[in-house]
């Protein structure tokens, strides 16, 4: 089965092709995908936004669509950066720009107040209806200061405490096995499966 992911990230797509791997599904991007009306993000939930994407971006497909919303939820921060994640810092900031934001924001916390979640939640729908929703999340500790060359967005300073590493600092098959994109895309294949 095809499945087209509504998204221009790069990394995002590569980590769902390696997620995928021999299952049967095939990933690839939505073609034209930035020629199309952007679908505003601008609900209060990732499950929200996701089904919303979905939907928005399989209108101008035959095939199935993948969208996600993903983010980085921390508590002492009253959620933030949540759905907001990818525009933390502004709309065209980069991973760089979003991270140094946080960190002062997080400047002068300390034990618990450095928890947070990163959360993931897929939808897939066909011909502008949603098919399917599924979410996950990992539990994880910001550090103090960037760690690591692998993955994008937060990644650097989230640190996976099972591993007391950071995302960054990961393999890409260990990423993909903990992390909350990889638990979600993994139930969406369940379920698609058993279609």
């Amino acid at each position: 089965m095809k499945l087209l992911l509504a998204s221009s990230n790069p990394g995002k797509l590569r980590e769902y092709r390696e997620l995928a791997g021999d299952s049967g599904f095939d990933l690839a991007e939505l073609p034209n995908f930035r020629a199309i009306t952007e679908f505003e993000e601008s609900a209060p939930t990732f499950a929200e936004n996701a089904a919303g994407k979905a939907q928005h971006y399989s209108r101008f497909a035959d095939e199935t669509v993948l969208a996600d919303d993903s983010g980085l939820v921390v508590p002492s921060l009253g959620g933030a950066p949540g759905v907001h994640s990818a525009r933390y810092a502004g709309r065209n900031a980069t991973d760089r720009e979003r991270i140094d934001k946080l960190l002062r924001e997080m400047k002068g916390k300390k034990g618990d107040e450095r928890r947070a979640m990163f959360i993931c939640v897929c939808a897939v729908a066909k011909q502008g209806r949603v098919i399917a929703v599924t979410s996950d999340s990992v539990q994880g500790v910001l550090t103090e200061e960037p760690r690591g060359t692998n993955g994008f967005g937060y990644d650097p300073i989230f640190l996976f405490p099972k591993l007391q590493r950071t995302y960054a600092e990961l393999t890409n098959m260990e990423k993909n096995h903990f992390s909350h994109r990889g638990k979600a895309f993994r139930s969406m294949l369940g379920v698609l499966a058993a279609r």
